[in-house]
């Protein structure tokens, strides 16, 4: 509820001071057609008592539906002690860390975290983040284009096996800074990339090459092959990875002979809730070579005169610290409290412990896969390895098949039809280590249900 702690009184008397009758003369320069007079469809305010009760009405109508929904926002075991350590006053309202001996614990905590991404990535830098992983993608094509000043092209390849909504995004913010994206197609029989596809699409000069790994179908692309084409013919490689994923996969930074130059991705994997959509961040690391070509804020560890150990914003390329026309990006802040949440949960579960959940969610979705793929009507689209995602093709409409397990409490996968209209009736689906074996038979039983009811009804007609 917004607190306005203005008497009517003290606003006339301010009102007064510079010399106006209302409020309405400080927009007396916006033309009257361009202004609102009303709000309609907006109802009337409520008292903070009626929008309590209304918020928790909506609430109780929410579902405690068993998820095995992916596509980008993974559902996994969260600590009791990150958020409660999270939203602590310290952490939870702590701001941007301007003044270095009042943010000490702010910088500390954000040098930890740059620390981890970095050793988890195998890359030489991190950044303190991003908004999430879409935008994050963005700022390393952004990146690219600077850093890359062999290719005059502009052009950046990117996959099919990219994530939509990154796609999207991506387009959104460079495309209209005479960046082109060059769309590549799958292999339809293994669900990722060719190199040789890479190839055609790239022609003689390519700025950078985009590889999501594993990538939005869940699917293992030959990292190494593409990473080192990609430096042969002078393009830096931008990798998007799961965070997870690499606790057990070869980390970004071990792509090829030389690996990737940068790395991004969203870091709700690591101790973000679903939480309805967010918030989530991104995470952008890269090589020593493209540092002063990376936005937001690098913070660094020191000694001060005294000998005593500090930490400092080390390097701050953002408008806010220097020229626009010197800045790298207009970001003007980041999303610190996950940030902090996902350091915390790193720092507890530690390397063993993200290598076993990541080789937990592994198994239960190859579990899940088998299981799915016993009943008729269910097959797997790809032939490729996955890490903890699949897509599986039905022999009915998708929206139909999740709209029956949805009322049966059971988020069956995303559909596919909207992003990926060639592969028909299809469905990604996503098991974390939160899947149990009694999940997984339970979506099993409640698939071959509504799939037997669908035949019954058919040979009724």
């Amino acid at each position: 509820m917004p607190f306005i702690p203005h008497t009517d009184q003290e606003i006339d008397e301010m009102l007064e001071a510079i010399g106006i009758k209302d409020t309405d003369a400080l927009f007396a320069e916006i033309p009257s057609h361009l202004r609102v007079s009303g709000l309609e469809g907006i109802p009337e305010g409520m008292t903070e008592m009626d929008v309590s009760r209304l918020m928790h009405q909506r609430a109780a109508e929410n579902k405690q539906a068993v998820c095995f929904l992916g596509a980008g926002a993974y559902e996994h075991h969260i600590p009791a002690a990150v958020w409660q350590l999270t939203t602590r006053g310290e952490y939870y309202t702590a701001y941007t860390p301007y003044q270095a001996e009042a943010s000490q614990g702010t910088l500390q905590l954000t040098y930890e975290y740059q620390s981890m991404m970095t050793a988890l990535t195998d890359m030489d830098v991190s950044n303190a983040s991003l908004y999430d992983g879409a935008s994050a993608l963005a700022e390393a094509i952004l990146m690219a284009v600077r850093g890359n000043r062999k290719s005059k092209s502009r052009k950046i390849v990117i996959p099919r096996t990219v994530h939509p909504a990154y796609r999207k995004t991506a387009n959104t913010i460079v495309g209209g800074q005479n960046i082109e994206l060059v769309e590549v197609d799958y292999n339809r029989a293994s669900g990722t990339v060719s190199l040789d596809a890479i190839k055609q699409a790239a022609g003689d000069d390519v700025t950078a090459v985009v590889i999501q790994h594993p990538s939005f179908f869940g699917t293992l692309e030959d990292v190494d092959a593409i990473t080192d084409w990609a430096h042969q013919n002078n393009a830096l490689m931008i990798a998007i990875t799961n965070p997870l994923s690499i606790a057990i996969l070869k980390p970004p930074g071990q792509w090829g002979e030389r690996g990737a130059d940068i790395a991004c991705g969203d870091g709700q994997p690591l101790g973000a809730p679903l939480s309805s959509g967010g918030p989530y961040y991104g995470f952008l690391c890269c090589s020593q070579k493209l540092v002063r070509q990376m936005p937001g804020r690098i913070v660094g560890r020191t000694t001060d005169v005294n000998g005593t150990r500090g930490f400092v914003l080390t390097l701050q390329a953002r408008e806010q610290h220097i020229r626009r026309s010197k800045a790298t990006s207009n970001i003007c802040t980041n999303q610190g409290l996950v940030v902090t949440a996902s350091t915390i949960h790193m720092a507890i579960l530690g390397p063993r412990g993200l290598e076993h959940t990541a080789a937990a969610c592994h198994a239960n979705t190859r579990a899940l896969v088998e299981q799915l793929n016993a009943i008729d009507g269910v097959e797997t689209a790809f032939s490729s390895p996955i890490f903890h995602e699949s897509v599986l093709l039905l022999d009915r409409p998708a929206d139909q098949v999740l709209e029956a397990l949805a009322e049966r409490d059971i988020l069956g996968g995303y559909d596919l039809a909207a992003d990926y209209p060639e592969l028909g009736n299809a469905i990604l689906v996503c098991a974390t280590e939160l899947r149990t074996e009694e999940d997984i038979m339970a979506y099993r039983s409640a698939l071959q249900a509504i799939l037997d009811v669908e035949i019954r009804h058919k040979e009724i007609a």
